[in-house]
């Protein structure tokens, strides 16, 4: 692709429309995928093993696909949980015309697919699920990480899939470092040379004492 990457906001390389079988949330299903999206072949090893070591999600409330690509990860909330509100998102806008195309597809309307500014200020997230963008390099995933983890509901985890050798330990402790008060961050699976990393936040962080006079 030259200088054009699955990250960026609008891919200069031929769309190439495909269609493809995966399994999605215990479903063969048929899905579009394009040129100059992540992994438009098949559902790549990093979200496989995310999808099969973590739990049914919340049957309700809004629940997040970062970095969502052609849909992989959005689409399978959306059929596990129906009654849920799923936002997809990502930069690359090519990626969110997939998901609504797939969406629309599969007869699911339950599904946000839009840019990280357009999610509104006061949702909150019952859960995250996110195979994140590592290739933007640190500075940059780490304010993505930054900027959306906080916005976990109270008893509500994210998680994270990283492969090993492109820094998932690292990442972990930085994690754990970062998001020190109100949240708990463990290595949850390991498989095929990726990480499973669980970010829990129990609550607010507590506030600050204050003296009375």
């Amino acid at each position: 692709m030259g200088s054009d990457h699955y990250f960026s906001a609008t891919p200069a390389s031929p769309e190439n429309l495909r269609r493809v079988r995966v399994v999605l949330a215990g479903r063969e299903v048929e899905v579009t995928t394009a040129g100059g999206v992540f992994s438009p072949d098949h559902v790549d090893s990093g979200t496989g093993v995310l999808l099969s070591n973590t739990p049914p999600p919340p049957p309700g409330g809004n629940l997040l696909d970062l970095g969502a690509g052609w849909g992989p990860i959005a689409l399978s909330l959306a059929l596990e949980s129906p009654h849920a509100t799923v936002w997809a998102v990502d930069v690359n806008e090519r990626a969110l015309d997939l998901v609504r195309r797939n969406a629309e597809a599969l007869g699911l309307s339950n599904i946000n697919a839009v840019l990280p500014d357009d999610v509104p200020d006061d949702v909150v997230f019952r859960t995250i699920r996110s195979n994140p963008p590592i290739r933007v390099g640190k500075h940059e995933l780490h304010g993505l990480l930054e900027r959306w983890i906080p916005r976990l509901d109270e008893r509500a985890d994210a998680w994270l899939v990283v492969q090993r050798n492109l820094g998932s330990d690292s990442l972990q402790r930085w994690l754990a470092a970062t998001f020190e008060r109100g949240y708990s961050v463990q290595r949850a699976a390991t498989g095929r040379g990726f990480r499973v990393i669980k970010v829990r936040r129990h609550g607010s962080p507590p506030s600050e004492p204050i003296d009375l006079p």
